[in-house]
Formats: C-alpha cells, structure tokens, sequence
C-alpha cells in the first residue's frame, strides 16, 4: 500500500502545504465545489485525504514542490501515535546533527536493519539529556519516519527538522497559557540583562523555558551555563535539543515538572533568571505552597501566580543577580497584590517596569510588561527609585527598532547614573520609590512618566528642548507650506477618464517587469519559532524592512533579519516597494528606490517591482499599484490580508504620458511625507510643552519670570 494512502491532514496541514494562510483554505472549501470533501474528522474539525488534497492543489497549481520537510510531516500523519513519536525523535536530530557531512549524507541510504541499529545506539547517547525520550525505542515500523527526518535533517538542517517534529508536539499539547516568545523580544529581554561594563552573566535560568526560546538568546548575548524547566516533557525535549544545536558549547541542563510545586534546581542560584511565566493558570499551588520559603515578600494570593513566579525567580538569583520576566499589565495596578509590589520597591528588588506595544508578545492584544528585578545584597542600601518607561507611548504600530531603542536608551543611562537620570518626559522617568509607596501601588508606567513629578522637572532643560522641537517645527511647516501651494490639478472632462489595463502577470509575460519577493523568517520554521540568526556584523549590509516603507525612512534591518539559505534579492535605483500586508485602518504604501537607498536587501513582507524603463516609469507604476481600489482587488485572506501582487492592475498608456502621471504620484509622496514630519513634530512640542506648563516647568508665553 502507497505509504500516504490513509494520511488525513486537516485545515492547518493544508494551508501549510500550500503555503498560504487558514483563511485562504477556507474560502477555497467554500468557493469551490471541486474541493475534495472531508474524508473523517468532526463537522467543526474535519480531515481530508492527503493524496485527494495533494490532487487539487496541483491542478491548480498551488503544490509548491515537495521538500524534505513536507516528506516528514506526510510521514508522521501516516504513523500511529504520531505525537509520541515526535518526541521519541528528537534524540536522532541531535545525534545526527553531530555526525560529520559525510556520515550524515550516509545515513538515508542505510537498510532499515542497518539504519535501526545506527538509531538504537547513536540516540541512547543522548536520550538521557532530553526529557521524556529516556526510554525511547524504534521498531520496524518507524524506520519510514526515521529516513524522513534523516532526508530533512540532509537537505534543510537539523533547526528545520526540530520545527518539524515541534509542530506536531504543538498539537498534541494544546493550549497551556504558556506563548512562544518572539525572538526580538527574547533579545530585548536578554540585553536587559547586561551590566554598566557590558558584561553578561554567565549562568542563565529560565524556570518556564518552553521551547527554550529566551534561554537561546541568553546564549547568543554570552551565557554559557542554561539551566530550564518546564511542565511539559515535549516542550523541556524541544527546549534541550534547540540548545544544543545552537550552544553547543555551553553547560545545558534541561528538567520536567512544575517549577512552582516540584522545583528541579532547588538551591541552585544563577547569576540571572529570564522568564514568561504561564499566563492566566490560576491552579498555581497557592494551597499547598502556604509557607513557602521562597516568599520574602509575602504570600502571594491565590489570583496573583505571577508574583509567585517573581519571588520564584528571585529566590534563585545571586545577591545583585538579576531577572527579567515578562508580565500580564494587571499585575502592576491588581489590588490584591498591592502589599507584595510594595515590599518590592521599599526592598530595592524592582529595578524597572516597561510597558510594550501591543503585539509585542501573545496575548497580542494586550500591551504585556516587562519587569526588571534585582536580589538585593545583605546590608545594602537600597535604591531610592524605579525606573518606568512607557515604550508604547510613541509607537503607535509594533516597530521592534523603535521599542529596542527606547527602552535601552533609558534602561543604560539609568543603569550607569540612577541620581543623575533625567529620563524622557512622558516616556521615561525614574520615579521616587516614596511616590510609587501610595495607596494603590500602581506600577503602570504610562500613569506614572505622563504625570511626572515636580522634582524630576528641570525648567532650563524643557525650555531649550522646546526652543528645539519649535525650530524643527518650524522647518517642517514652512516646507510643508511650500509643496501644498505648488501645481495645478485640472478636471478631465465630464466624466473620469476610462483606459485600458494590464494585470502585473500580463506585464511579467511579456518582460515589461519582474517580480521579487523575500520569504519571511516565519514561514522558513513553520513551528513558530523562528531559525536562529547571527548577531549582524559590523560591515552587514542594511535591509530594507515594510515598517521603513511604511513610515518612508532609511533601511533600519540588516542581514541578520532575513531568511537563510534563501537567495536575498537586492534592490536597485528606480525599483517599486509595496507593502504586502494590509493592516487594518491603513492604506497600502508603494514607493520608488532612490539611488542612496541601492545595495539594500530586501526584507520579508515587501513586494518589489522592476520595471523596464524604456517601457514602464517608474513613479507612474507605483502610484497605480497602489491605489486603494486596485489593492482591495487583488487583496486575499481575511485575518491576514495580503495583496497578490499579479491580480494589480496598470493603465496602458504612452511612456510620455506615464512620465506626467509619475510626475504627480511623486509631488503627492513628498507632501505626504512632509506632513507626516510636521505632525510628528507639531506632537513632540505640544507634549513637552503641555508637560512643562502642567509641572510648572514652564511659563506661559507673556507671563514673564517671577
């Protein structure tokens, strides 16, 4: 029997395959009668026939081509207690991945006999350090999974084949309140934990590691000792062979079990702790932890888990160690925690709190904290303030550039000068621990730096600040000015003009243009935990990001951003961006290369255009490809809308008469940029100043000096 034969893939496998979104699957299943019918599954969660789908998707030509990493995942479906056997391989990415180039290219080739017995000894080596795979055996009929994974281990890397196995232990765990967590904010969090001199701890704990995410970038910024726990062995398993693919180096210790309730490292004390504890878990233990040794602090409530994990975390920290954990916003104001935030801050254990974006983590609605803590030394004095900053006060959409720079540009000033920090009105204050001891013990930071105290105000300093921002106010109202006074837009007849058009696919036939695209990092670990990247070196070259077209600034990625093992397109003068994704409220943005901005790489989520200029001008192209009514055409999906780029259509008109056209598409983007700088700064002087004038900073204009 054909080994695919009786493989049943649901909704998700589908869009996987296909490489397009859940939604688009969707529509599929209900705009076309052709779509192969459920074949088993629930009326909510049916299943269908691989081969039937496979079928389909290639008359329509949407079967991209068969990879290693397809063959598992086919693989898997076909075997029984896919899930267990998922883990049970985990141990042979790792053993292969140690194997020289040869002997692993070797490997696929074997006889299943042969190929058995390479498992059974080579996986036992390291079995004993990946939780819950101690006891792993393979029988005959897991030698056709096992080639699969050899096959993708080959081809696409060991990190790939993890991503894999991962997702199918994803499935099989469901929802635990426990997130990935991205990989910038893993790096943010990681570089909190840097001292003045630039040092970085040596040994890092993560006591709800999951995946291992957090403790991957502790590795990447120079610990060398990581130590994780977490309550579910397929995720401690992941957690450990990740490491171990990507410090290979460092001293890894990876266990089972609830933290909370049966601590796997007790007594142990690193130099620092990173953590995202389970989110919303309200069966935490608080009935059989009562007397705890761990809570300095106060015994935490039953609905506050997340100030049990706190004192958790600060129970295993050095003196001067420090913590890092990322933190529901309700737990800073909640009032039953109140007494314990309090301790916290009269103790010197809460260094900082910053609130971030929304979108920044999952839940990704809300804008989640991060909470910098510190194990106080005996007989220390402790710190006279916290320092708050409010990242998400300027950034309206998730720029992680931006959130990186506000937060460090406060946290190391602070961290170097604790009296001498002046901090950023509205965004960033350090706050007298006697003004956060109130009734409420509110933490939140954007209540308390968008109301800073009169102390924290320097009269001199706000008034040349405002002198400032009015200058660039100024500058940018008078060129603003300028461009809206220029040009004449005269009517056409009675009726709008009426022409004939060329979709994009018909112009990439007949050579008019090409098309480029970078694929996203995401969709290269199709688990959700993006491929480890290298720190960018000092000579990388920059990439240009959709958020750098969005807001029409210099490229602000670089290499390090970007996929690997792709081929990255580069973009040349005169090259047409579009953004992909349609966010919601907000129009697409097209714009046109200019020759400073040659040599950039591409980044994901960005469409590029290469016209032939003999035939095609440039900002002609642009401003038709972006017009509202073409890209509500040619968008796709529902909960991720993205435009297809061959559906846009463009006016086929003489290269003359495109020039005038691209001439005023043009004028229309530098008036939109230059209103878009004169209303950033007309906001930071009207901030600064209302600031200024509510604290008393400031005087009113005519008010004269008392």
């Amino acid at each position: 029997m054909n080994q695919q034969a009786s493989a049943f893939v649901t909704a998700a496998d589908i869009s996987r395959l296909a490489g397009v979104t859940r939604a688009t699957v969707s529509n599929w299943r209900r705009r076309h009668p052709d779509f192969p019918a459920p074949a088993g599954g629930t009326d909510t969660s049916p299943t269908y026939d691989l081969d039937a789908v496979r079928a389909w998707l290639s008359a329509r030509g949407q079967l991209p081509e068969d990879t290693p990493a397809d063959r598992l995942r086919t693989a898997l479906r076909t075997h029984p207690g896919d899930g267990e056997l998922a883990l049970r391989l985990l141990p042979v990415v790792l053993a292969a991945a140690r194997l020289d180039r040869r002997e692993r290219e070797a490997l696929p080739e074997l006889r299943d006999d042969a190929l058995l017995r390479w498992v059974g000894s080579a996986a036992d080596d390291g079995a004993q350090d990946i939780p819950g795979t101690e006891d792993a055996a393979y029988g005959p009929e897991a030698s056709g999974p096992l080639r699969a994974l050899l096959q993708c281990v080959v081809r696409d890397g060991a990190e790939a084949a993890t991503d894999v196995l991962a997702e199918r232990l994803l499935e099989d765990t469901g929802g635990t309140g426990t997130y990935l967590t991205p990989r910038p904010l893993a790096d943010l969090m990681a570089r909190l934990l840097t001292d003045s001199a630039g040092a970085f701890p040596a040994s890092v704990l993560d006591p709800a590691c999951g995946t291992g995410s957090l403790l991957a970038a502790a590795a990447s910024a120079g610990a060398t000792a990581l130590h994780g726990q977490d309550v579910l062995a397929a995720q401690a398993a992941q957690a450990a062979v990740r490491l171990r693919l990507s410090a290979p180096e460092a001293a890894i210790s990876v266990r089972t079990g609830d933290s909370l309730r049966a601590d796997a490292f007790k007594g142990l004390t690193t130099d620092a702790v990173l953590c995202n504890p389970p989110y919303g878990v309200r069966d935490w233990g608080h009935d059989d932890l009562a007397y705890d040794q761990r809570w300095a602090y106060g015994v935490p409530p039953k609905g506050e888990p997340e100030l049990a994990w706190v004192q958790h975390c600060l129970a295993h920290l050095t003196p001067r160690g420090r913590a890092v954990l990322l933190m529901p916003p309700a737990v800073a104001e909640r009032t039953a925690g109140r007494r314990i935030r309090a301790q916290l801050v009269r103790d010197g254990a809460l260094r900082a709190v910053v609130s971030l974006p929304q979108g920044a983590a999952t839940p990704l609605h809300i804008g989640l904290h991060l909470w910098v803590l510190e194990r106080p030394e005996p007989q220390a004095e402790a710190p006279g303030t916290v320092l708050l900053v409010d990242a998400a006060a300027e950034i309206r959409d998730l720029d992680w550039d931006a959130v990186n720079d506000t937060v460090l540009s406060a946290w190391r000033p602070y961290l170097d000068d604790q009296d001498g920090f002046t901090g950023a009105p509205g965004i960033a204050a350090a706050m007298p621990v006697t003004d956060l001891l109130d009734e409420a013990v509110d933490l939140t930071p954007a209540r308390r730096t968008r109301t800073p105290s009169r102390q924290a105000l320097r009269p001199a300093l706000l008034a040349r600040q405002a002198s400032e921002l009015y200058d660039q106010l100024r500058e940018a109202a008078t060129h603003l000015v300028g461009l809206s006074a220029e040009g004449e837009w005269p009517p056409a007849d009675d009726r709008p003009r009426d022409w004939r058009t060329a979709t994009v696919a018909d112009l990439l036939r007949g050579g008019a243009l090409s098309l480029l695209h970078t694929a996203s990092p995401a969709r290269r670990t199709r688990s959700g935990q993006p491929l480890s990247q290298p720190e960018p070196e000092p000579a990388a070259w920059p990439a240009l990001t959709a958020a750098d077209v969005f807001e029409n600034r210099p490229a602000s990625g670089t290499e390090a951003d970007l996929p690997t093992g792709v081929a990255l397109p580069l973009v040349q003068e005169s090259d047409v961006l579009l953004t992909e994704i349609l966010r919601a409220g907000r129009a697409a943005v097209a714009r046109v290369v200019e020759p400073g901005e040659a040599g950039c790489f591409l980044g994901p989520h960005l469409l590029l255009f290469r016209p032939d200029r003999r035939r095609l001008d440039p900002w002609f192209l642009a401003g038709f490809l972006a017009a509202e009514q073409n890209v509500n055409a040619a968008a796709t999906g529902t909960s991720l809308v993205r435009v297809d780029p061959r559906r846009l259509r463009v006016p086929l008109l003489p290269l003359a008469e495109q020039q005038r056209y691209g001439a005023a598409f043009r004028r229309l983007h530098e008036l939109r940029t230059a209103a878009r700088r004169a209303d950033q700064a007309a906001e930071e002087v009207t901030r600064l100043l209302g600031t200024g004038l509510t604290g008393g900073a400031l005087l009113p204009d005519g008010h004269g000096s008392a």
